[in-house]
């Protein structure tokens, strides 16, 4: 069972970096700090893109819109937090 939890808290963490991961990329081409035309640039972009748009889409539906500012990645990571703290906590509670 540990080893069950261990795995699922480290996806839980791997995600975490990946949506940072794409909130930096973001602002990066916002920016026009990196070239969107390179293929590394673009490779990467696309895949943080379809890695995290299925959990940011709903997100993004549900908050009003803000203008050009876009917290869907926040409440993401606050949410991944959440859930990462509540299965340590419930985990810490069985082996106890």
């Amino acid at each position: 069972m540990e080893s069950i939890l261990t795995l699922i808290l480290a996806i839980i963490n791997i995600y975490w970096w990946i949506v940072i991961g794409s909130a930096i990329m973001s602002w990066l081409l916002a920016f026009r700090v990196i070239n969107p035309s390179n293929p590394l640039v673009s490779t990467i972009g696309n895949t943080l893109y379809k890695l995290t748009e299925p959990a940011l889409r709903p997100i993004r539906n549900v908050l009003p819109d803000l203008g050009g500012i876009d917290l869907s990645p926040l409440v993401l990571l606050l949410g991944l937090f959440f859930l990462r703290t509540l299965i340590y906590n419930n985990y810490s509670m069985l082996v106890s």
